[in-house]
């Protein structure tokens, strides 16, 4: 620690060239974490990532702030079809740079240190259903990494994009050659393969109509991974651990019985050999006292809180799970005004078996709404064949299974079908959008958060993961017919609230202004609120400021008292 720093890098520049730590596109859509440097196991090297942004498009926005004069934020954002950052991936070692990996057209995924002559290096085409993982070696007497081609494990999707929202990373056996990696069954299921020699031979280890989610820590002797398995349930988490060195190996559940009542959705920390591990539950109650939640609990015995209840309903052989919030005296034999929360977006999942308060929590116990969130086409967790199905037509089966599930619920008899709204955030604001212009009847008034209006004002990684690119001889058609724009028109018999903060740098306040511009074309009246100089969450006083005022917009919306 007394030892001076060293400077192992001299050409980062703002807003072009990011050294160990990744620009705003891979940071948000492909890494999902602030740095992008690995120290080997023994710390013999470092691996670190440039990613260099020259000629990469800008986003502008004002930041007004308190000032005279606004000032103008820039940000390096290639939108779909743009050109992408250039990656290296050198490695220092005794501070000098060696050999490296690079990719223009193609992105790094991600790097495994295998020990400290050996790594796994993974990257995806730009069409992102081709991956690789190139398993390398340190060639000491050239001061290259060698990855020959019988190591270099290809994954390759039919149907849609390699891997979940994020192409798995491989855990490796104390062997250093052979590894565990999840991706898809013949079945179209995610599972978990042990791979030694080809990927064509990799060994299932894990089967059925479910899929296994995460390796928390692979030994010796065992595997431990949650999984969606127990009982059928998609939106539940238990832990599982599978002692590979008995014949058969022999899988035990470590959570589906430990408080069945009380929790069914867990993730884990396991200690470095796996001796040790803690359990955190996303359910309502605590399991041993690390954290009694007393506080919680004494604040909760005035609160009289919702009913849950999970279920799933069949449309047109396609199985949609949701999950519904029902008033705490709820009766059957009344009629109660419907909101349907959704998010929709490709690998997400709503519908799970968590404990929150939040605003719906509030809508229902107080204002008696009930509230449903549904996981339709295109959600993760349930098989390739759901997960895929919107592959290349975003903005069509999501909003489809929204408005199936609405009329299935008005079948229960107990929703006022002349009181149905719709709500969502980002994604889900879009897909908010395009049910309410969809021309449907079944909603009266929805709520848009931060929407996209058009696929090609959005990322690169993420939009063309899902819909390819914006050219005639790819996928434009489908980018054109998906705008909420070109839906205005259908928006003359709904509410509609567009809400969007001015400096948001994911989803840019030009979505919103887009479509504030086409329903003021088309002459259709709106309600509209932006928050100045807030980004994508609307964090704060905003926050506060913003659930009020769809309060307020719901319950006119739905005859409420003030």
């Amino acid at each position: 620690p007394e030892d001076r720093s060293i400077k192992i890098t001299s050409n980062g520049k703002e807003n072009v060239i990011f050294n160990g730590i990744p620009d705003w596109v891979y940071e948000e859509e492909m890494l999902a974490v602030k740095y992008a440097l690995w120290w080997s196991p023994n710390g013999k090297f470092i691996a670190y990532v440039e990613f260099n942004d020259t000629d990469i498009p800008v986003i502008e926005y004002s930041y007004y702030g308190e000032d005279q004069y606004p000032r103008k934020v820039t940000i390096p954002y290639p939108k779909a079809g743009a050109k992408n950052p250039t990656v290296r991936v050198p490695f220092v070692y005794d501070n000098n740079q060696l050999s490296f990996f690079v990719f223009s057209d193609h992105y790094f995924t991600w790097l495994t240190w295998v020990t400290d002559n050996r790594i796994g290096v993974q990257w995806l085409k730009r069409i992102q259903n081709f991956s690789v993982l190139a398993v390398c070696d340190f060639q000491e007497n050239s001061n290259s990494w060698y990855c020959p081609e019988n190591r270099q494990h290809i994954e390759e999707s039919q149907t849609g994009w390699a891997g979940g929202f994020f192409v798995s990373t491989p855990y490796f056996t104390s062997d250093t050659t052979s590894y565990y990696k999840i991706f898809s069954d013949k079945a179209g299921y995610k599972h978990i393969h042990y791979i030694k020699g080809s990927v064509e031979n990799a060994i299932p280890i894990t089967n059925g109509q479910w899929e296994a989610i995460y390796i928390f820590k692979v030994t010796d002797d065992a595997i431990f991974y949650s999984s969606n398995e127990f009982e059928g349930y998609p939106g539940r988490r238990n832990i599982y651990k599978i002692s590979i060195r008995s014949n058969p190996p022999r899988k035990q559940c470590i959570t589906c019985n430990l408080r069945k009542e009380r929790c069914q959705y867990y993730t884990a920390r396991f200690s470095e050999n796996a001796k040790y591990y803690a359990l955190v539950c996303y359910g309502k109650y605590k399991i041993k006292v690390l954290e009694d939640n007393l506080e919680l609990e004494s604040a909760m015995e005035n609160i009289k809180m919702p009913k849950t209840d999970i279920n799933k309903l069949e449309v047109d052989g396609i199985t949609l799970w949701y999950k519904m919030l029902l008033p705490p005296q709820f009766d059957r034999s009344k009629k109660y005004p419907l909101l349907i929360q959704v998010y929709g977006g490709p690998c997400s999942q709503n519908v799970k078996h968590t404990f929150g308060i939040s605003w719906i929590t509030y809508l229902a116990s107080r204002e008696e709404i009930i509230v449903a969130l549904v996981d339709g086409r295109g959600t993760a967790f349930q098989g390739d064949k759901m997960l895929h199905a919107v592959y290349r037509k975003l903005g069509v089966y999501e909003i489809e299974d929204q408005i199936s599930a609405a009329k299935k619920f008005i079948e229960m008899g107990f929703i006022d079908e002349k009181r149905i709204a719709i709500w969502g955030w980002s994604y889900g604001g879009y897909v908010t959008s395009l049910a309410l212009g969809s021309g449907s009847g079944v909603f009266k008034c929805g709520m848009a958060v931060a929407p996209v209006s058009s696929w090609e004002y959005y990322a690169s990684i993420y939009t063309e993961r899902f819909m390819g690119l914006p050219t005639e001889s790819d996928n434009l058609e489908h980018y054109k017919n998906s705008t909420v724009m070109a839906r205005a028109e259908n928006f003359r018999n709904v509410e509609y609230l567009l809400i969007h903060g001015t400096a948001d740098d994911n989803v840019h306040f030009q979505n919103s202004a887009q479509i504030s511009k086409a329903l003021v074309n088309a002459q259709v009246d709106f309600q509209a609120m932006w928050y100045t100089d807030q980004d994508h969450g609307i964090p704060g006083l905003s926050s506060k400021h913003l659930y009020t005022h769809m309060t307020h917009f719901l319950k006119q919306c739905f005859s409420l008292s003030e």
